[in-house]
């Protein structure tokens, strides 16, 4: 066993963490009492490059009792919970590679670690394992891989479109119980919780810039106006701007609400979508977070050019001094503000995420050697066993369609 880590001696708050997060994740935990029996992950390695919260503590955990060799790393130098990754590694005896704080040089010497292991099934948070692999040929051993992320499903399918794919991904990230839940609801809470707990302000009466409007969009923006925030939107889709308007948000571009909002999260999945000269634009106090994957969304080095001095004012807030006085605070570096300054997502909603992750694992691990490589969406059978997993732990029972309305369903013969 090998790790590389923070502080081992953490690892009995990381247990309790653990614990915590099983609690409010009946779904993968049904799935981890099924899997544990039979063992069909036997002898497998697995690679993940993930956030290592509590919730993917329960998906590592889960894998190993699976019968798998894990190890991970982290997704973004500065998500790890120092304490889960102990107690992964003490009690649970998997090979974790990370701490929060990482430089970006450890960031990709922990990635490259992995590959000592000789993964036939990856995990990825962002798509860095996936390239690493592919940049370096190490795709020989590879049953097929996982994408959590909208961002990382991107360049996979950038990959695939040019023909450098090697193997099998399914991307995780597409299913409905994944996008409409963890995107929306995930993000939508733990991107202000981070906001929150870095800055303490108060949203009611704010003006809030929400940067982009799909599924992590949309969940922020409610929360945003839920909390009495003024919420404007900044979309370059004509059809997600028309669908903000009609939900009743303000739609303007970057250069008009950079004139007059107090808050702007990102969530465009794009590079500088807050760009230096739109913060040469800002007021004076204006806060800048970023709810996208890499930190790139936010033109940090932009802001850091034309500012005349800057300091921790407190942490994960920093503040930078324009030569008019003007004072810009970036959250987090930049980097996501739920994971960076918060805890990430609820359980509750990893909890769809994490069975979606066990159940594509165990399909590729399957299907080894007869899918092409390819971008895959999480087959339906799936997707629909993790929602009615949700339903039953949630005691909520739904319609069964009767065998006549299974049969008119198929039919077109009748009408009127």
């Amino acid at each position: 066993m090998q790790y590389k880590i923070k502080d081992i001696s953490l690892a009995e708050a990381g247990h309790a963490q653990l614990e915590w997060a099983e609690m409010h994740m009946p779904a993968l935990m049904s799935i981890q009492r099924e899997i544990e029996k039979n063992k069909p992950l036997s002898g497998v390695s697995i690679a993940a490059v993930l956030h290592i919260t509590k919730e993917t503590g329960v998906l590592a955990k889960t894998l190993k009792l699976a019968g798998a060799k894990v190890a991970l790393a982290a997704s973004n130098p500065l998500s790890t919970q120092d304490d889960v990754a102990a107690a992964l590694v003490k009690y649970y005896g998997i090979n974790v590679f990370a701490w929060k704080g990482e430089t970006e040089e450890d960031y990709y010497e922990n990635i490259k670690k992995l590959m000592e292991f000789k993964p036939e099934v990856v995990m990825d948070d962002g798509g860095d394992l996936h390239a690493y692999i592919h940049q370096n040929e190490l795709f020989q051993n590879m049953a097929g891989g996982t994408e959590e992320t909208t961002t990382g499903v991107i360049r996979l399918k950038a990959m695939e479109q040019e023909k450098v794919l090697k193997y099998p991904v399914i991307a995780v990230n597409n299913a409905f119980t994944k996008y409409l839940f963890d995107n929306r609801f995930g993000t939508g809470q733990s991107a202000i919780d981070g906001v929150l707990r870095a800055t303490n302000i108060l949203i009611a009466g704010k003006t809030c810039v929400v940067v982009g409007y799909g599924w992590v969009g949309r969940g922020i923006a409610s929360r945003l106006r839920g909390l009495g925030g003024r919420v404007i939107v900044v979309e370059a889709s004509p059809l997600r701007a028309l669908e903000a308007i009609m939900e009743g948000f303000e739609v303007m571009s970057m250069r008009e609400a950079a004139k007059i909002g107090d808050l702007f999260i990102t969530a465009t999945g794009n590079i500088r979508a807050i760009s230096k000269d739109h913060i040469m634009e800002m007021k004076d106090g204006a806060i800048l977070a970023n709810a996208g994957h890499f930190n790139v969304e936010i033109d940090v080095e932009g802001l850091r050019s034309i500012a005349t001095r800057r300091r921790t004012i407190r942490p994960f807030t920093e503040e930078h001094v324009l030569s008019d006085g003007r004072r810009i605070y970036l959250l987090a570096d930049g980097r996501l503000v739920n994971l960076a300054a918060g805890e990430g997502h609820p359980s509750e909603v990893m909890d769809l995420s994490f069975s979606n992750q066990a159940l594509s694992v165990l399909y590729i691990v399957k299907k080894k050697g007869t899918l092409e490589p390819k971008v895959y969406d999480v087959p339906t059978e799936i997707d629909e066993r993790v929602a009615r997993l949700k339903l039953e732990a949630m005691g909520i029972k739904i319609e069964e369609l009767t065998k006549e309305q299974v049969e008119y369903s198929k039919q077109w013969k009748y009408g009127t």
